[in-house]
């Protein structure tokens, strides 16, 4: 009996690599260069499993593509906003993604960029590279102190309750948050957490301000400039979770103007093309999305990916099926 097809669009971890070798007749992006449009195409119509990335568009236009051999795209992330879902879900495709695997990582770069915003760590570093550094005097590089402030929360999902157990038990701050679906109330009552109904509400409040919702068209540019001009002007931004969700622009003119004291983002919009005007800013720290950048997490990921398309070619429901 052959194995089934399996194209990987991306470079994986070595070790998930091997397994998918063993396993399938695999395609390997051995050069790490994204695949075009086309290609994805091709892709859909030559394999029985594609297996994008969080960075790879799976279009309408792709999904619809005639004499498709593929069933099932197991996306290599917790998030599939990069896939037009309700084209998948038309084609009677399969999509999975890979949730959980990820949480405690892409919530420790949340409380690192916090904490390089709050103390302008990057602000310091550069300092220090550039020999422009004169010496500790007491009033140079003020920043705000982090335990005993509050922590605003925007999305409650598993990250941000990673992130919000990191801060309340090993910070002291207490714990605002605003989801239309809150977890169990053990888990609220555990962090002592306060529920807002809604955004503007926590944006009055908070001293930091993290944003853990999905992608996508129901929250892009959910900080917008109004937005931004509630938030206190001793207040950071934190964005771990998707670049669209915020307003570049409004952002860059908050951070010039003082609107806010500062921000920490892991995630832009256009990415890895990013809105220049950050560039200039010392008030924002920049990481170029390393959330879940650790070798566990991302061989975590990989074979949680392995785990979802071998129950699907074992005829039975995978995992983590998302349409």
């Amino acid at each position: 009996m052959s194995k089934p097809k399996v194209i990987v669009t991306r470079k994986w971890p070595a070790e998930v690599e091997a397994k998918l070798k063993a396993l399938y007749d695999v395609q390997l992006n051995e050069k790490d260069i994204p695949m075009t449009a086309d290609e994805l195409k091709v892709a859909l119509q030559t394999a029985d499993a594609l297996l994008p990335t969080v960075t790879d568009p799976i279009t309408a236009d792709i999904l619809n593509v005639e004499g498709k051999r593929a069933k099932i795209i197991g996306n290599f992330g917790v998030g599939y906003n990069n896939i037009d879902i309700n084209a998948a879900k038309a084609q009677g495709l399969i999509v999975t993604n890979t949730p959980e695997v990820l949480t405690d990582c892409t919530a420790d770069i949340a409380m690192l960029l916090l904490l390089m915003s709050a103390r302008r760590a990057s602000e310091g570093d550069r300092l220090v590279r550039n020999r422009q550094w004169k010496g500790w005097c007491p009033t140079h590089m003020l920043g705000q102190k982090v335990t005993g402030k509050t922590l605003g929360l925007i999305g409650f999902g598993r990250i941000s309750q990673a992130m919000a157990r990191k801060a309340h038990h090993g910070f002291g701050m207490k714990i605002l948050f605003c989801d239309p679906y809150p977890p169990a109330q053990d888990i609220i009552d555990d962090l002592q957490a306060v529920r807002y109904e809604t955004v503007e509400e926590l944006l009055t409040e908070a001293n930091f301000v993290s944003l853990h919702c999905p992608g996508g068209d129901a929250t892009r540019h959910l900080i917008n400039e109004e937005r931004l001009k509630l938030m206190r002007p001793s207040a950071h931004l934190i964005n771990t979770a998707r670049g669209d969700v915020v307003d570049s622009k409004a952002l860059i003119k908050a951070l010039k103007e003082g609107w806010i004291a500062g921000a920490g983002l892991d995630v832009f919009e256009g990415e890895p093309n990013i809105d220049p005007g950050f560039l200039d800013l010392d008030n924002v720290a920049l990481l170029p999305h390393l959330g879940s950048a650790t070798e566990e997490t991302r061989i975590g990921m990989g074979n949680r990916v392995l785990e979802n398309i071998a129950a699907f070619f074992a005829g039975t429901e995978p995992r983590d099926r998302v349409v």
